[in-house]
């Protein structure tokens, strides 16, 4: 299962760097990350970029002026992210490395300025216990005070989808445990992901990481979820797009809103020691 995951993590991140670009309903998800990522990151210092792939953030925020270490469970992403590296001249801010997000036992505690873990890193790790523990090393690498961003998978917002995007799926036992307990063990055909609900992801980093105070949760694509031809087709009014987006970026923390969007964002802060 190890050699899939690794195999899975090889391709879909190059993938993951085109989708985050590809029309403006996929541009959403980046769009809302970096709305929050500019109002919550400090205005400079060292981050940890877990799971990051190829670079797609590490990349954006060395050019804003962060430095950056680029942590991926795949050696062929990393050797991937230092091609883009180079090409963007941002070697001198960012560290490409390999290493898993459930043991960052490499860092010590409150080594860095703030933690991200974005395009759903956590959702592809198997197992509760698992999760759990990648959860409690995000915030015991950040320092006190620091602010911890976490994308998952929304369980709601995968299964609006399904009729339109995986009809032939709902008929499957899969389907079933999906619905049921989030547990997604054909994702992509043949690997595991786990979609959290809300409710989840908020308890479980209750659970896993009792120095972190949940500050927001957000909906990445919120109500575009289920309509992304109409959503990519609204794109090329500019007037429409724009009053799309306000909307968008006002309602997003609505939790109405945050249930049936595809992606979701969990933004915390770790507790100054008192």
């Amino acid at each position: 299962m190890i050699k899939d995951i690794r195999k899975l993590y090889s391709t879909y991140w190059e993938h993951e760097s085109e989708r985050l670009r590809q029309d403006p309903y996929h541009s959403l998800e980046f769009e809302t990350t970096f709305m929050f990522l500019d109002k919550y990151l400090p205005k400079n210092g060292l981050l940890l970029d877990a799971g990051g792939g190829t670079g797609v953030y590490s990349i954006e925020l060395a050019k804003l002026g962060y430095r950056t270490v680029l942590l991926d469970y795949s050696k062929e992403n990393i050797e991937m992210a230092k091609k883009e590296i180079r090409a963007t001249k941002t070697s001198d801010r960012i560290e490409p490395t390999v290493g898993d997000i459930r043991d960052l036992s490499r860092f010590k505690d409150g080594s860095f300025d703030a933690v991200i873990c974005l395009g759903g890193p956590l959702s592809l790790i198997y197992g509760k216990q698992n999760r759990r523990k990648a959860i409690a090393e995000l915030v015991r690498v950040a320092r006190p005070g620091a602010t911890i961003f976490v994308s998952v998978m929304n369980k709601y917002g995968s299964i609006m989808l399904a009729p339109n995007k995986w009809p032939e799926e709902i008929a499957t036992k899969n389907f079933t445990s999906i619905a049921t307990t989030g547990d997604d063990r054909m994702w992509m055909g043949k690997y595991y992901c786990h979609y959290f609900s809300p409710k989840e992801i908020v308890d479980e980093f209750g659970i896993a990481a009792k120095k972190a105070k949940i500050m927001k949760l957000a909906a990445l694509e919120g109500l575009a979820t289920p309509s992304i031809d109409a959503i990519n087709k609204l794109g090329n009014n500019r007037k429409a797009w724009r009053n799309w987006m306000a909307m968008h970026y006002k309602m997003c923390t609505d939790p109405e809103v945050v249930g049936v969007s595809i992606h979701m964002l969990l933004v915390a802060r770790k507790e100054k020691i008192t």
